[in-house]
């Protein structure tokens, strides 16, 4: 499998980050880390390699980003509108700085679908929501898409933009977002067995928006023997990835 590890320099967040791209092209794939992992998390658990008839044949480009998650929603003792804002840098790293890069890379013009498991889930529906006229779809794995949760309630514009049950109910009806979601491919899959709590209630509350809104994204609940941790998600990206690739 073709493997490159990129170093450059955020201007947002004032840091060097890093990327890792797995294939030679194809539909490009961003894939958010699990809460506080780097660029490595996905390989370490396995996904290049559980997707890897579709990288190597150029179906799929896969790129793992870093992230900031010990700086903003894993600092739980830290100042809530610092936290609140180095997510904030983080979502525009990605939109500014990361996603040139990889339509770069990738070369195909194809609009990148956003994925992710646990915490990497919660990033990927930010993201696409967010800016769908930038990202094909997202494939959420487990994610909890309540930003209050993390902030035990505390609310400021920043937590508001990336908190999708929050920015996504106060949605008009006729945004034009909804049309492009609509054409895009937006899954959101969470199981209903251990450590599924938050992502089973908050998957629930976007199934219902979505209805509100007639916005078409699949959400889908697996059963109850279906737990938050790395075999599902390697079973449930296998499942999904056929859709993302139809037409």
């Amino acid at each position: 499998m073709n493997r490159q590890y990129i170093t450059h320099y955020s201007h947002c967040l004032q840091r060097e980050m890093h990327l890792l791209v797995y294939g030679h092209g194809g539909l490009p794939l961003l894939a958010f880390p699990c809460q506080d992992g780097m660029c490595d998390n996905w390989e370490g658990f396995q996904m290049p390699e559980t997707i890897g008839d579709y990288i190597d044949s150029g179906r799929v480009q896969l790129f793992c980003v870093d992230t900031v998650d010990k700086e903003s929603w894993s600092d739980e003792n830290g100042d809530p509108a610092h936290r609140a804002y180095m997510q904030e840098q983080y979502y525009h790293y990605i939109v500014d700085e990361a996603l040139p890069m990889i339509r770069d890379i990738n070369g195909t013009g194809m609009l990148p679908v956003t994925t992710g498991c646990s915490l990497g889930a919660t990033h990927a529906v930010i993201t696409f929501f967010r800016r769908p006229d930038l990202f094909g779809g997202c494939l959420a794995l487990s994610g909890c898409y309540d930003a209050q949760y993390f902030w035990h309630g505390w609310m400021n514009d920043n937590v508001y933009n990336n908190s999708p049950v929050h920015f996504l109910a106060n949605l008009p009806n006729d945004h034009f977002y909804v049309d492009m979601y609509n054409h895009r491919k937006p899954i959101i899959c969470v199981g209903q067995g251990a450590w599924e709590d938050e992502g089973r209630r908050t998957t629930a509350i976007l199934r219902d928006i979505f209805a509100s809104k007639g916005i078409n994204a699949w959400t889908d609940f697996w059963g109850y023997d279906v737990n938050h941790d790395w075999p599902w998600w390697r079973k449930q990206i296998r499942y999904f990835l056929p859709h993302l690739l139809e037409g």
